[in-house]
């Protein structure tokens, strides 16, 4: 199964300034995913780009890098108003689950334990796995797993977590490289996120954001 990318408008896990002008000017290109994260713009301006990318026939996602019960809680309600597919991140909670639920809107909530800015993923391959497995039988069908950010290995927990686990995953943040997408390949994820790797030319060196992300798209058509 070849992965998909979800082109996150987003540097340094902040919604860039001018989210929607960048979208607009890469909406042509075949990536059918986008999204962004609950902070960096007011909440008129999230639901404006959110309602653009759906009438350009995309799919959506917000990712909400929050711990406690009542932030997970606001980023859902967020989510919930600015009409998005998928919320991505979040502590699991079971009020949250049940909210997006009666909502109809699907949710991939963090695996592992995640705490700082920037994020850091703590615990063994084995228990971040079994985690997993445990909100599956709550009625979880994915996971937004912050693998690069792991303290100990993350590749090998990337391929060890989607060879173990039955489930939308998408591995979030720091691919940042063709040799990482080339990864992306061979772990078959469901999805992966980019964003800042756009922003700061990873791919095309002097490069517009379209440019880099043309590239991107390109070398994953060809794979």
């Amino acid at each position: 199964m070849k992965p998909e990318i979800i082109i996150m408008l987003t540097h340094h896990d902040v919604t860039v300034k001018n989210a929607a002008e960048v979208f607009e000017e890469c909406k042509d290109l075949n990536v059918k995913y986008w999204g962004f994260k609950n902070v960096g713009l007011p909440k008129d301006q999230m639901k404006a780009l959110a309602d653009a990318m759906k009438k350009a026939g995309k799919i959506t996602f917000l990712e909400v890098v929050t711990y406690d019960e009542e932030s997970c809680l606001d980023g859902a309600r967020t989510a919930i108003d600015c009409g998005f597919d998928y919320l991505c991140g979040t502590v699991y909670y079971d009020s949250v689950a049940k909210l997006l639920k009666e909502n109809g809107m699907t949710y991939l909530p963090f695996v592992g334990k995640v705490s700082g800015s920037p994020s850091i993923l703590e615990g063994t391959n084995e228990e971040i796995i079994e985690d997993a497995k445990e909100m599956i039988k709550k009625g979880i069908t994915g996971f937004d797993i912050l693998a690069y950010r792991h303290v100990i290995d993350g590749e090998k927990l990337a391929y060890e977590f989607c060879a173990a686990v039955d489930a939308q995953i998408c591995i979030a943040g720091s691919i940042n490289s063709f040799a990482r997408i080339d990864t992306m390949f061979k772990i078959s994820p469901w999805t992966f996120t980019m964003g800042s790797a756009l922003f700061e030319k990873a791919f095309v060196k002097e490069g517009s954001f379209r440019e880099n992300l043309q590239a991107v798209v390109s070398y994953m058509e060809n794979k």
